[in-house]
This record gives C-alpha cells, sequence and structure tokens, in this order.
C-alpha cells in the first residue's frame, strides 16, 4: 500500500484478478487533482481494464500519472478521451465540485462513469445525475475506499452476511484523517469546492453505515460541524458527526476530523464498529496502534468466542471486478445504483443542516 502518512496518496494495490479480457474494458482518465485516482486505476487494471488514455490540464500531473500506468497515452484535450469510441469507462479525480458535471458529460457522451468520492458537492449536481442515468442506463460508480479498498472492510461484509453477529443493530465509523497543511490546494479550504466535511469525508461512513446495516435508506439526525483548530481558513470545517436511523431499524454513529497527529504511523486511525443481536465486530483498519503497524485487523466477539484476524493480503478487493462486470452485463451486483447517490445524498443533507459548534 502506498499512501501510508498521507491519506491523499492512499493507493492500495491488490491481487490480479482480471474478469475480462485485453481491450474488452478501455478505461480514460479525467482529472488528477486528488490522489485517490491511482488507487482507483490500480483497482481496475487488476481487475482487467485497460487504462489506456489519461487528459489533464497540469502536463506535470499526466507525466507522474503514466510513469505508474504507462500505457495511458497522454490525450490532447479533455474531448479527445470523451468522444474516443473505444473507451467504454472514465475515471476522474478532479477537484470535487468538478466531479458530478463530469460525470454527467461522460454518460452523455456515452461512457460508463467512475469518481472519487465526494461525487457532489450540491443536491442539484446529484439530481442532474440521476436524471442522466435514468435515461442512459450508464453506470455512475462512487470510488468509497474507505469500504471498498480495505480488506477489513471486505471480510467483516462477509461475516455480517454469514450471521457471525445476528442482525445488525448498530454501526459506529470514526474516520480521522491527517491534514497535512503544507501540501493541500487551495480548493481543499473552500466549502464550495469541497463541499464541507461532512460531503467530504462524512459520505465514506454513511455508505458503511448503509451497506453494514443492510439498509435501503436512512434520515440523519443529530448533526454536528466545526472548526476548532484552522481559524486562518474560516471556510474549512475540521470536525463533524451524525446520528442515521436507517429504514430497517438499524442505528448508526460516525465522525470525521482533521486532528490525526503526527505520532500516528498511518494517516488515519479509521474504525468501525458493527453490533449485532449475537456479537459485534471491530475493524482497525489501517494499524494497530503501538501493537501491528500493518493494516486491516478484524476482531470477532459471538456467542461461540473471542476472533482476531489479520487479513491484508487475503481477500483482495472484489468490487472492481464486480463493476466491471456491471458495466459490461448490465448487473447490479457490486453496489446498487441507488445505494451510490443515497449515500451522497444522506452526507448532502447532513451537510446542510448542521449545527455548527462555536455558533451555540
Amino acid at each position: 500500500m502506498t499512501g501510508k502518512k498521507e491519506g491523499y496518496s492512499y493507493a492500495p494495490k491488490g491481487k490480479s484478478m482480471p474478469v475480462c479480457g485485453k481491450n474488452e474494458f478501455p478505461v480514460g482518465v479525467i482529472g488528477l487533482d486528488h490522489g485517490h485516482i491511482y488507487g482507483m486505476c490500480n483497482g481496475l487494471s487488476e481487475a482487467g481494464a485497460d487504462i489506456c488514455m489519461v487528459w489533464d490540464p497540469d502536463a506535470a500531473k499526466v507525466e507522474a500519472f503514466r510513469k505508474q500506468f504507462p500505457e495511458a497515452a497522454a490525450a490532447r484535450c479533455e474531448e479527445e478521451v470523451l468522444e474516443s469510441s473505444n473507451i467504454k469507462l472514465i475515471a476522474s479525480a478532479p477537484v470535487p465540485d468538478q466531479r458530478g458535471p463530469l460525470g454527467v458529460k461522460a454518460i452523455l457522451h456515452g461512457k460508463h462513469y467512475f469518481t472519487d468520492k465526494p461525487p457532489f458537492v450540491s443536491m442539484d449536481q446529484l439530481n442532474e445525475a440521476r436524471k442522466v442515468v435514468k435515461e442512459t442506463g450508464k453506470k455512475f460508480g462512487v470510488y468509497y475506499s474507505e469500504r471498498l479498498h480495505v480488506e477489513a472492510a471486505v471480510y467483516a461484509g462477509d461475516l455480517v452476511k454469514q450471521g457471525a453477529i445476528g442482525r445488525v443493530i448498530h454501526v459506529m465509523g470514526c474516520g480521522p484523517h491527517r491534514i497535512s497543511l503544507d501540501k493541500r490546494p487551495a480548493w481543499f479550504f473552500d466549502k464550495k469546492r469541497y463541499g464541507g466535511i461532512l460531503v467530504d469525508l462524512g459520505c465514506h461512513q454513511v455508505e458503511q453505515i448503509l451497506f453494514f446495516a443492510g439498509a435501503s435508506k436512512g434520515t440523519v439526525t443529530c448533526i454536528r460541524v466545526a472548526n476548532y483548530h484552522y481559524k486562518d481558513y474560516p471556510d474549512f470545517e475540521d470536525y463533524g458527526d451524525a446520528m442515521i436511523s436507517c429504514d430497517n431499524g438499524a442505528a448508526g454513529y460516525f465522525r470525521v476530523d482533521w486532528f490525526t497527529p503526527d505520532g500516528l504511523g498511518t494517516w488515519g486511525d479509521g474504525r468501525t464498529f458493527i453490533i449485532g443481536t449475537d456479537g459485534y465486530i471491530e475493524l482497525r483498519k489501517y494499524l494497530d496502534v503501538a501493537s501491528d503497524s500493518d493494516p486491516d485487523h478484524v476482531i470477532l466477539v459471538n456467542h461461540e468466542g473471542e476472533y482476531r484476524w489479520k487479513v491484508a493480503n487475503t481477500r483482495g478487493y472484489p468490487f472492481f471486478g464486480e463493476f466491471i462486470r456491471d458495466c459490461l452485463d448490465g448487473t447490479e451486483n457490486a453496489m446498487s445504483q441507488e445505494h451510490i447517490f443515497h449515500a451522497i445524498e444522506l452526507a448532502l443533507i447532513a451537510q446542510k443542516n448542521a449545527i455548527r459548534l462555536e455558533d451555540i
């Protein structure tokens, strides 16, 4: 895994598990503003996709990308990628406020689309994407990496499906991040561009709560944000949390922040806690603090006993292959389109309705 210290360069590498043949699923890349594009393309290429073309207005970013994916030709402009007749999917990680509009454009050019989170910074952007997806049948995928690209989360999902903890009644997610202030671009602090902390980081947590709870819909309550420390950036938020009530009776809570101390060996001590009627699961995603610097620790306690596994390099990342086959076959096995959209919808609602703690 690269990006151990900095979340913006988090780019896991997994096993090669192709689900399609050579040249069966060509991918064009547009927008290199966030380092997550490397993890996205790692997952797609390991599942058999061909990363064949790339464009960004910054030539230096294109050059750096082609060092990792030399098979990707440098396009002359964005339109060259969009209008390429053989490309089936556009993968993107531009500035967040550009992701939704680019997705609409890609879909209207006949492509499927896969973007970094958050995919939208406004409800209008979400509504427009919903409209074109319904009209065209194309996929609008989102890289909710804190579940999709974490083997501990994949393993926990299997345990939940197997009934290891009975009915899930509560999911709690903690998503702290290191801010790395001197390495952040100006848009990172502009709320109109990054969407606010509950959109930017919170959508990860909302998606996991819905998934592990097995819920179709949710309602967000008790929503709070703050800018406790970074007063030089008045548009920025460094803390946020919220509660979620799911339509199947399960409850959820998440907390996100930009307060990972420099002494931690990774970019954030990401944790997920899943409580069921017959036991509970804890995920220590990126390390076990002061004990084990390796990622992907899964702890299970149920009526049969106590269990602990290190699952790194054991499960792989099945989402990418499933998503490719969904695009090729018209299926919906990786993640339903409504689940993808509802996770960010709840994050947008939470952001709009949040109480700012300093203002109380």
